[in-house]
């Protein structure tokens, strides 16, 4: 299996100038009342039955940079402006594709400042990138190097509600390339009290990132609720606090899957997980923030695409499987495990930790899947239940 030319973007933090950042925030404004005056244009063509496509709008925005009211559009670089259209098609085609909903417009308070550039915009050369309309280079702290004589093909620049400037570079990884095939597999059963229980037995903790910060998010929550309304400075440096916090809880919810999801993919061919709908599981109150916390989309999706990276194989089965209440030595079916029994005797005499067996039976039924095809289950005492599903990792592309 080969994997060529796999883009991965190099995310940097860095520190601009005074004058590059209020360059950089003009061009986020401009990126966003052009997307928003788009998107009213689309959505007006719409109710009279028309259709606007993105060479349409990219003729609006050369007449509305003409007139007087939006003139300034004009002082900024037109590429990320006409990024922000095709963003917007993309949006469309998502949402007429039903796989998502109608595009809204973007807020000036919620929504991420950004803006794309391509290589008409920026110049990249020995290790300096400069953007346009900018004499100067970003001072961008390399963290990590990008890869020997790569050349970015696309540069995104964004701020987030902290205040921190980032700068991703998209580009060609000729290091990405499928591992040295293997026979290891592994069930994963995630849960809350630990994050990862495999079928090996071995169990990951969970570090429950926003409980170690949630005294600190509550103070400065406190201090921001105290602020009033129209006290601007006071009340944006709250804000800004509270996004700090934020900030360092997502930062390390990223950080921790990254190391466990790459792990994973360097030890084992065959990766199976259960197909969880986490969007409803968090509408539980009592469990949506440990869950939240949890990341396990976040987890999965890592696992996904760096399984096809390097020629790995994930398969999610059924989340109506009873992995728990299956007794992974004989197949006994019980007929109830509550979450509170963490360990439980079969009839065959052989003691089970709830969630180690979960693990085993989620392989054993991943494996049988893969090679039978979905419509795989166990045999049950009672008729009914849901089927085992194969889904393998999806293909991406190029």
């Amino acid at each position: 299996m080969e994997t060529a030319h796999v883009k991965r973007a190099f995310k940097y933090r860095f520190y601009p100038t005074d004058a590059q950042a209020a360059e950089l925030s003009r061009t986020f404004g401009c990126v966003r009342k052009v997307y928003n005056l788009a998107l009213a244009a689309r959505t007006e063509a719409w109710t009279r039955q028309e259709r606007v496509n993105c060479n349409q709008t990219s003729a609006m925005l050369t007449a509305w940079k003409r007139t007087e009211e939006l003139a300034y559009l004009n002082e900024v670089s037109s590429v990320p402006l006409q990024q922000a259209l095709r963003h917007l098609q993309r949006a469309f085609t998502n949402f007429f594709g039903k796989r998502a909903k109608y595009p809204r417009l973007k807020s000036r308070k919620r929504s991420r400042k950004s803006a794309e550039y391509t290589t008409s915009a920026f110049r990249f050369r020995d290790g300096k990138l400069t953007l346009a309309k900018r004499a100067e280079p970003l001072d961008i702290v390399w963290s990590r190097p990008l890869p020997e004589g790569a050349s970015p093909s696309t540069v995104t620049v964004s701020q987030d509600a902290a205040g921190r400037w980032f700068v991703s570079l998209l580009c060609e990884d000729p290091s990405v390339k499928p591992l040295p095939a293997t026979s290891a597999a592994v069930g994963i059963d995630v849960g809350l009290d630990h994050l990862l229980t495999l079928s090996t037995g071995e169990k990951v903790a969970n570090p429950r990132h926003e409980r170690r910060d949630r005294t600190r998010l509550a103070k400065t929550q406190r201090q921001l609720a105290r602020k009033a309304r129209g006290d601007g400075a006071n009340r944006a440096k709250a804000r800004r606090k509270v996004a700090e916090v934020y900030a360092r809880i997502t930062d390390r919810r990223r950080d921790h899957p990254h190391k466990l999801t790459t792990r994973l993919v360097r030890e084992n061919q065959t990766i199976v997980i259960e197909d969880l709908t986490v969007r409803s599981m968090v509408r539980d109150r009592s469990l949506a923030r440990a869950i939240s916390d949890a990341v396990w989309s976040e987890f999965r999706s890592m696992l996904e695409y760096k399984a096809q990276w390097y020629g790995r194989e994930v398969i999610a089965i059924d989340r109506w499987f009873p992995s728990s209440k299956l007794c992974s030595t004989r197949g006994t079916l019980r007929d109830k495990v509550p979450l509170s029994v963490r360990t439980w005797t079969c009839d065959c005499g052989t003691t089970h930790d709830r969630d180690v067996n979960a693990a085993k039976n989620i392989l054993a039924v991943g494996l049988t899947a893969s090679v039978c095809g979905a419509g795989v289950r166990p045999k049950r005492s009672t008729p009914g239940g849901q089927p085992v599903m194969k889904r393998k990792t999806p293909r991406r592309e190029p």
